[in-house]
């Protein structure tokens, strides 16, 4: 009785490549999906994006920079660079009906990265982005997503912006209830904050 050849890894791959090309023929991206699995998928695409990505260097002065896009500077005002610097903080992602927990540590992302010296005006900006019932964390949102497009690409850009992410949780036998946060998916070993020290 003759002993099995283990395959090399290339040739698993080429195997797979095979399969992959007769599931799409036959139109069975679910069967595709299904044996994938989600998980391994947004790895695969953060290892496709990979090579694609930039690391981001904020100065000691707050200037945001794409080192490996020639240095190219993220044009953002300090309220964007505060509510940036937020999120950024925050890996794990903040539900926008809790910014109010946040309050504080906003308000000293703002008063860094501002020239405006009147801690009211700051405090008062800050009051409206964790106001649940204002749209200025929407807004602010929005107009960082547009400056990340402006210099990148769409898929490129999903992991610097601030983007929706649900969690779905269980808790007991039958109530199940999702976490809808905003985070930046951005891999944090691509981020040189050289400010970090200086925020109190």
């Amino acid at each position: 009785m003759s002993e099995e050849r283990i395959k090399t890894h290339e040739e698993l791959a080429a195997e797979l490549r095979q399969s992959v090309r007769i599931l799409q023929g036959a139109g069975r991206n679910d069967l595709l999906l299904q044996a994938i699995g989600v998980p391994l998928l947004e790895e695969l695409r953060i290892e496709a994006a990979r090579g694609q990505l930039s690391r981001l260097r904020i100065t000691r002065d707050y200037r945001f920079l794409l080192v490996d896009f020639d240095n190219r500077e993220i044009d953002l005002q300090p309220v964007h660079k505060a509510v940036y610097l937020l999120f950024l903080a925050h890996p794990e992602g903040i539900e926008f009906k809790r910014l109010s927990d946040y309050r504080e540590e906003l308000t000293r992302y703002y008063m860094a990265v501002s020239k405006i010296m009147d801690k009211q005006k700051v405090e008062e900006s800050v009051g409206r982005l964790v106001n649940p019932f204002d749209n200025a964390i929407n807004e602010k949102c929005s107009r960082i997503k547009n400056v990340f497009l402006k210099l990148m690409d769409e898929y490129s850009a999903s992991y610097y912006v601030i983007s929706s992410h649900t969690t779905r949780h269980i808790e007991g036998s039958n109530r199940i209830w999702y976490q809808r946060a905003k985070l930046i998916t951005l891999p944090r070993h691509l981020v040189e904050n050289l400010a970090a020290d200086e925020i109190d």
